[in-house]
């Protein structure tokens, strides 16, 4: 299963059933786990924790250098869970001294040439687009979709169940349920269809509807709002998830 055509450092750790392919390039200081697949010329740096079930394609490179000039050289890790397809030419870079790790979790589609920098957290069952570009510190919630050549700035996140369109440049966070759009990002209303496709039901879609409906339209400002969401409509796990996430968005903002 391993191509003689491959290099793999003596000390890296390489789990059972797993396939590597010519001109692979697999560093110390690495662990693979159980039934992976690397195709021909993929590269495996030092740091990278890999689960089980993933797919690398040609190209992909995991664990680099942090592209931040902040960075020393310090030991971090790129930790990259079970059953992620990974496609042609996806970097992702290892975490640098804020956080120590680069996080991608389970049963992602990372598309070609998207790039995942240092420090960044990807939750799971998550797709991003080709070319699509996540900085550093940035965090990606559960059951969100990227579109291709999407920018998201370091420091922003991406609510859960949302849909980012194709080449939107966010320097804030988009809010969990939405659909965000264009360059500057837009808020362009709730992600009904994605929702109806995930068994939301329509009680809970109406209520999520209604929370955005005063944040977005109600004339008032984000507290006067938020105390509004919480005195009129049911606390939710949906709404106390969009209250809290606005919470941890704070500082910097949401798309609007």
């Amino acid at each position: 299963m391993i191509s003689p055509l491959a290099y793999i450092d003596p000390a890296a750790k390489i789990g059972e059933n797993v396939e590597i392919g010519p001109f692979c390039y697999i560093d110390k200081n690495v662990e693979i786990g159980d039934n992976n697949t690397l195709m021909n010329s993929v590269t495996i740096l030092s740091g990278a924790r890999i689960g089980n079930g993933n797919i690398f394609h040609p190209g992909s490179v995991i664990s680099g250098v942090p592209q931040d000039l902040k960075f020393r050289g310090e030991e971090s890790l790129a930790i990259i869970g079970d059953n992620n397809k990974i496609r042609e030419n996806v970097t992702i870079n290892r975490g640098t001294a804020s956080k120590g790790k680069t996080v991608v979790g389970n049963g992602n589609l990372l598309m070609e040439g998207c790039h995942v920098a240092h420090d960044t957290f990807v939750g799971n069952d998550i797709i991003i687009g080709n070319c699509t570009k996540l900085a550093g510190e940035v965090v990606v919630d559960d059951h969100a979709i990227l579109s291709a050549c999407v920018l998201i700035h370091q420091f922003c996140r991406i609510g859960g169940y949302t849909m980012v369109g194709g080449g939107t440049g966010a320097s804030q966070s988009v809010l969990p349920y939405t659909i965000c759009a264009h360059n500057p990002a837009s808020y362009y209303g709730l992600n009904i269809v994605g929702l109806r496709r995930r068994n939301f039901d329509r009680e809970v879609i109406n209520t999520i509807h209604e929370a955005y409906r005063i944040i977005y339209q109600g004339g008032m400002s984000l507290a006067e709002a938020l105390e509004t969401i919480q005195n009129e409509l049911p606390l939710t796990p949906e709404i106390k998830y969009i209250l809290d996430f606005i919470e941890d968005t704070n500082k910097r903002g949401f798309v609007h």
